[in-house]
């Protein structure tokens, strides 16, 4: 597989199996390791194509997706895993069992357990192939192919489009550089919130930083993570359980207050507004920002006008820019920039639009992410 990023695809269907197959045949950088209908043959094929990352349904004979997920924990298996399944759309228990049983992240096929139309989730799927896949390898002290290598050995014409689609999904190659950061109104001031946006990666990456919150963090939390909706209730109380602070789904006029963690609805916008004395969480349907609803630049522009240089903006590992911009306005008001680094990011995207237009003070490792946050949110300044 030389330096590609070797894609073990896990589905009953054999017409998923070939769909799936194709996506990833056709994305430059991606190699399909091998095919299995179901986790027993995934299994016994593992050792043998050592693949770097798993696409997996759910629904299954013999052994299923969340039984094939409980022996690779029981085997101390490392391989990412990724859940393409019609179960999501129906069971977002089941899909957070997944999740806490170690799989990365998930994606609902649109239709159904045979998906005629799974091309769909394309743009959603490649980038986490890539992203879970190639920060394996990289892990593993294999080297992975960069969007310059891929143009290098692109000689077909047909090869140029191909290229395109991959610098649309991870943006472009080379050095990440520091724009001009904004001159803020006013000097940063004690926190008194903390915003996070995030979304490719965000699962395990949310499950990391959460777990090692400190239990005296007395500063509120919001989050946008971009999810469907229907899921966010019980990632909420997955994260509730490892979680050494309050964590809890947004609803409508929810206080925002010290010791909780409010999580976005999926497709609805998390705003924070002050009444009265009191802070409240304000959701709403408004249109699409940046692409998204919930959108972490919604919520970002909220926390700059209600707190100014009272706040904290985290922006984290994701595809695309949302949260980029207006991370920038919490930056002007004289609140508090920390930006995801690339070595520890699914995707490097969200994070780097940020750095690059200057609006990250800093750059911080996931890994060292959750004791930033309390020492900058436990500073008084």
């Amino acid at each position: 597989m030389a330096d590609e990023i070797g894609v073990l695809i896990v589905d009953d269907s054999a017409l998923m199996r070939n769909l799936i197959g194709r996506m990833v045949e056709e994305t430059p950088g991606l190699v399909i390791a091998e095919k299995a209908m179901n986790g027993r043959f995934a299994l016994d094929k593992i050792a043998r194509v050592n693949p770097d990352v798993i696409c997996l349904d759910l629904e299954m004979p013999e052994m299923n997706g969340i039984e094939f997920l409980r022996e690779r924990k029981k085997l101390g298996m490392e391989i990412p895993v990724v859940i393409l399944s019609s179960i999501a759309a129906r069971g977002a228990e089941i899909t957070m069992e997944a999740l806490a049983l170690g799989a990365s992240d998930f994606i609902q096929k649109p239709s159904g357990s045979i998906s005629g139309d799974i091309h769909t989730v394309k743009d959603t799927l490649i980038p986490m192939l890539l992203g879970y896949g190639g920060q394996y390898r990289r892990t593993k002290g294999k080297k992975v192919l960069s969007a310059q290598e891929v143009s290098a050995q692109a000689k077909a014409p047909e090869a140029a489009p191909k290229l395109d689609i991959l610098t649309a999904i991870l943006g472009p190659s080379g050095p990440a550089v520091a724009g001009k950061p904004p001159t803020p109104i006013r000097r940063p001031a004690s926190t008194e919130i903390i915003a996070i946006g995030i979304s490719t990666g965000g699962p395990d990456a949310l499950r990391l930083v959460f777990s090692k919150l400190d239990a005296d963090l007395k500063v509120p939390i919001v989050v946008v993570q971009h999810m469907p909706a229907g899921f966010t209730n019980e990632f909420a109380k997955s994260l509730d359980r490892i979680c050494p602070l309050e964590v809890k789904e947004a609803e409508e006029g929810d206080p925002v207050i010290p010791g909780r963690i409010l999580i976005a609805q999926g497709n609805k916008h998390l705003e924070v507004e002050r009444r009265g004395v009191h802070v409240a969480a304000h959701l709403s349907d408004a249109p699409l920002v940046s692409g998204h609803r919930p959108s972490a630049d919604v919520l970002f522009a909220s926390v700059a006008l209600v707190y100014q240089n009272h706040a904290l903006g985290v922006i984290m590992t994701g595809m695309g820019r949302d949260g980029a911009q207006q991370l920038g306005t919490i930056f002007k008001e004289g609140g508090m920039t920390l930006g995801q680094d690339e070595a520890s990011a699914v995707v490097y995207g969200m994070p780097r639009v940020a750095y690059e237009l200057g609006h990250v003070m800093e750059q911080v490792p996931l890994d060292k992410m959750a004791s930033r946050i309390c020492a900058v949110a436990k500073t008084p300044r």
